[in-house]
């Protein structure tokens, strides 16, 4: 495995993104064609380590599941946006040819489901009581149908600057490509906040779980550091601390595909659940709910959908490119279908009782248990692998790429403070959606695409993405404040 990592190392030094100054240069330009300009260069592993292949399979998994570049966080030396490597360059090689790592169609599409769903689908039910069953499917399939749309934005601003700039392999490779730094530090930026908070988010889920299952242990409403949900969180910081120590995350790779078992499994038992309670109790529902209930439900979707960062490295592993816009495509309405109908049957079997978490509203049964205890297992082993990015650039900005621990552990402490002071996980999914998820999925793509191929789409395409910047920046703004006005005032959860 040494002999593997240093293969990797040694390539990554060699095929370092250039800088906006090199990238323009004589030698690029007059660079012969790349007929594989799409997809990057990849690492020849043979058989003397073939023992390494069915982790190079796990890490691959992993890095498709969670949304960024493979390089991104993985190696202290790596930057958060590398361009030299992507999933398909940790598979191992047979006979030399490329033509084995590439996803079919099948697994694209299962690669783009797996990087998409996520936790925040159990928030959604609760969404959905608070717009109703009707204006939060509508809201889904919109958001779905947008986020599909500022993703191959993405993808026709590379193609485009395929020939000039062959290595972009990640969203702040092309954001680099196009704005120089500017333009990397922002796509950088936006990703360390929404990785962040996808951690609070997960403390706070496994918190209120497990409040919610061991009612016993009580705590203190006096401050919001001392509720029973701070001391579930205040017991795991030692343990996160420790797993946030290590510097290489490969043993946590096998991990995404328990994470994928869990999810499945969970939205399954809910389902199941939620139908029961419905043929048996139908309490009263509504469909349409007002226009601030309409922003808070807007955030939850765009959270919900939240995997720009994925697509282009996926794109790149695609064997077919071509088909490449029709699976995601399928694969994003497969999503939001699913996401509708669990949200819809959640909040039509409990009502104005649906919770922010819907998992607390099964019964006490040995399954319900079950699933929510593996839920927390799978959230909690999750947290050290997204928060490595962030990691990352931290230390590559406040200690010169060098691993700090001391930095780690201030991070993990800030992160898991601010899961005590946030009440409500609905909530906090709908704020990060209004604010970090919407610029980076909406807002960015379209800022790419009109500066890359503004000139070249005509009128319709100039138009679209100025609507998209202008209504984006405004849902953002309205959104963020319609988020943190329920935050904090004081409403219960169900």
């Amino acid at each position: 495995m040494n002999q593997v990592h240093d293969i990797l190392q040694r390539k990554e030094k060699s095929t370092a993104f250039p800088s906006p100054v090199q990238i323009g240069s004589a030698h690029e330009r007059t660079r012969p064609p790349n007929p594989q300009s799409l997809a990057t260069e990849h690492v020849t592993v043979r058989s003397p380590i073939a023992p390494a292949k069915e982790r190079s399979h796990q890490l691959t998994r992993l890095y498709v599941r969670f949304g960024f570049s493979p390089a991104m966080g993985f190696d202290k030396e790596a930057s958060s946006s590398s361009s030299g490597l992507d999933a398909a360059a940790l598979l191992p090689q047979h006979g030399g040819t490329r033509k084995a790592h590439l996803s079919s169609q099948p697994k694209t599409f299962a690669n783009v489901f797996i990087a998409v769903v996520g936790s925040g689908v159990l928030g959604l039910p609760y969404t959905f009581s608070r717009t109703g069953w009707a204006a939060g499917t509508i809201l889904l399939l919109a958001v779905a149908a947008l986020t599909f749309y500022c993703m191959m934005l993405l993808v026709a601003c590379r193609r485009r600057l395929a020939d000039e700039h062959p290595k972009i392999a990640s969203f702040g490779d092309l954001g680099a490509a196009i704005y120089g730094n500017a333009g990397r530090h922002t796509v950088d930026a936006m990703l360390v906040l929404s990785q962040a908070s996808f951690c609070v988010g997960y403390l706070i889920f496994i918190a209120n779980t497990m409040a919610h299952l061991y009612p016993g242990i009580g705590g203190s409403d006096s401050s919001l550091l001392l509720t029973a949900k701070a001391l579930f969180i205040w017991a795991m910081l030692p343990f996160q601390l420790g797993l946030n120590s290590i510097k290489t995350l490969t043993l946590l790779a096998p991990l995404s595909i328990f994470a994928d078992v869990v999810d499945l499994g969970a939205m399954g038992v809910v389902l199941g659940q939620d139908v029961s309670t419905w043929l048996t109790e139908r309490p009263p529902v509504f469909a349409f709910g007002g226009p601030a209930e309409i922003l808070y439900g807007l955030g939850v979707a765009v959270y919900a959908f939240e995997g720009i960062g994925m697509v282009l490295p996926l794109e790149a592993e695609a064997a077919d490119k071509r088909k490449f816009g029709g699976t995601l495509g399928l694969s994003m309405l497969f999503i939001a279908v699913m996401y509708g109908l669990f949200g819809a049957m959640g909040y039509l079997a409990f009502g104005a009782s649906t919770r922010d978490i819907i998992t607390t509203n099964l019964g006490a049964g040995w399954l319900s248990v079950t699933v929510q205890l593996g839920l927390c297992i799978n959230l909690f082993f999750t947290m050290p692998v997204m928060m490595n990015p962030v990691y990352e650039v931290a230390e590559r900005l406040l200690y010169g790429k060098r691993y700090a621990w001391w930095l780690r552990w201030i991070l993990v402490v800030f992160v898991g403070l601010m899961a005590m002071l946030v009440p409500n996980f609905a909530d906090f999914l709908s704020l990060v959606g209004s604010s970090v998820c919407v610029m980076l999925g909406f807002v960015l793509p379209a800022a790419f695409h009109l500066k890359v191929l503004g000139a070249e789409t005509g009128w319709p395409g100039l138009v679209g993405d100025v609507a998209i910047i202008g209504v984006g920046l405004a849902l953002s703004l309205s959104g963020t404040w319609t988020s943190l006005a329920q935050m904090f005032s004081g409403s219960p959860s169900a």
